[in-house]
């Protein structure tokens, strides 16, 4: 990372919650300039998907410090290892 990337990745970690979410977002969506609507269709099942796992109580949500710890603790860093 350049030395200007360290210097804004900084100063936006003193920013509030909401305007980090807000430029997270700007940011990732820089990322996406092709739009793929299939994928995008593909997202939206599977959140719902979800979603309806967590209302019916079929799955139990893990806090993100510990889904961090699990990941990391992984030999490699990923979780398929």
């Amino acid at each position: 990372m350049s030395a200007i990337a360290e210097k804004l990745l900084e100063d936006a970690l003193r920013l509030p919650d909401r305007d980090r979410a807000d430029m997270a977002a700007s940011l990732i969506g820089s990322l996406n300039r092709h739009f793929d609507e299939g994928a995008q269709a593909a997202w939206d099942l599977e959140i719902a998907r979800r979603v309806a796992e967590l209302d019916s109580h079929s799955v139990k949500p893990i806090p993100w410090p510990e889904a961090r710890r699990m990941i990391l603790d992984q030999p490699d860093g990923s979780p398929d290892s």
